[in-house]
């Protein structure tokens, strides 16, 4: 796939401080955010969240139709936060800073209007799997392992994994997850509801390719207004209500008279986002 590439580290002078790219295809319709501190297992710290939420909010705001999340490396997706960083702080910098500045990041990848696709292709553990559990979707290798394990290390997940897992699981198999500090594979993540497909990590960008092709089929404003009316009834927001402001707003759409007119053509459609 062509892309265009814009890259910027964290900071000019530090390789080991991480860095955030972000490319699109071709057509723009997909962006695809790249997170690399390798050197470091992928490890988060506040001006690397930062970075990410900045690159999040330059998702959104372009004619980027998905948003697949990627990280760098060879065995590890992200083992989560940087414990030589937080471990040093006072509980008010902790709260204001890093939890903080973790959910911001996180929360608006949860709420970006455009779908997300992470890609676990390696070790996720603590906020390296809370950074996948906010995406809409994860893509997870067969040999990859995922994790919630921080009371082991005395605390807690601390950006979003037990309101996201819980969602996810359900409330027993959270505190399972949480708990016991239980690592699950590929096919496990599955079968518990954590993660969409698995496939030898030879393999997963075939089945990235896959579900992505699917949601970009669809017509853009009704898949991203479906996301959001889906969250939003997660939350306890009536149905009643939200699908009939977005049907009428989708009735006022050229995607919706293409889809109409393909189907009676029995054609693909040709969706152009307005």
């Amino acid at each position: 796939m062509t892309v265009t590439a814009s890259t910027e580290t964290t900071t000019a002078t530090d390789p080991a401080a991480g860095s955030v790219a972000l490319e699109y295809s071709e057509d723009g319709f997909t962006a695809t955010l790249i997170l690399d501190r390798a050197s470091k297992l992928n490890t988060l710290t506040v001006p690397l969240l930062r970075r990410l939420r900045e690159r999040i909010l330059e998702v959104s705001a372009s004619r980027a139709r998905l948003l697949v999340l990627r990280t760098a490396g060879e065995k590890v997706f992200c083992v989560g936060a940087d414990i030589n960083q937080f471990s040093v702080l006072e509980p008010a910098p902790m709260w204001r800073e890093w939890i903080e500045t973790g959910h911001q990041a996180f929360d608006a990848l949860a709420r970006l209007r455009q779908p997300s696709i992470a890609i676990v292709d390696g070790l996720a553990v603590g906020g390296g799997f809370e950074l996948a559990l906010a995406c809409d979707f994860r893509v997870i290798a067969d040999e990859a392992r995922v994790a919630l394990p921080e009371v082991g290390l005395g605390t807690v997940p601390g950006w979003g994994g037990t309101e996201r897992a819980t969602e996810l699981v359900g409330r027993a198999r959270a505190k399972e997850l949480v708990l016991t500090r239980r690592q699950l594979g590929g096919a496990e993540a599955v079968a518990w509801g954590l993660a969409t497909a698995h496939a030898p990590k030879e393999r997963l960008g075939e089945e990235v390719a896959r579900l992505s092709q699917e949601i970009l089929a669809g017509a853009p404003i009704a898949v991203q207004l479906a996301k959001q009316i889906i969250d939003a009834a997660a939350d306890g927001a009536p149905s009643r209500v939200l699908e009939a402001l977005a049907g009428g707003l989708t009735s006022a759409t050229a995607d919706l008279a293409e889809g109409v007119a393909a189907f009676r053509d029995k054609r693909a459609p040709n969706f152009t986002d307005h």
